[in-house]
């Protein structure tokens, strides 16, 4: 396991675990990423910033949040 900012543009990885506190967890989770879901990721700008796809969304995510989503490759 290990943190979506660790993923690279044009991978598919499996939600495992959302961290930090309940309310980023209700957000996040509104958003699409649900454990278990697939994630893939659009593209990385290199700021630690990235694009991910969930579902049929788009959406982009801070490299705070990033961290606190941990996947599976």
């Amino acid at each position: 396991m290990l943190p979506l900012s660790m993923a690279k543009a044009g991978e598919k990885c499996m939600l495992a675990r959302i961290g930090g506190s309940p309310d980023v967890k209700k957000h996040l989770e509104d958003l699409g990423f649900v454990v278990g879901s697939e994630i893939q990721i659009v593209s990385t700008p290199g700021n630690g910033n990235m694009i991910a796809k969930v579902k049929d969304a788009r959406l982009a995510l801070t490299k705070e949040m990033t961290k606190r989503i941990m996947v599976t490759m």
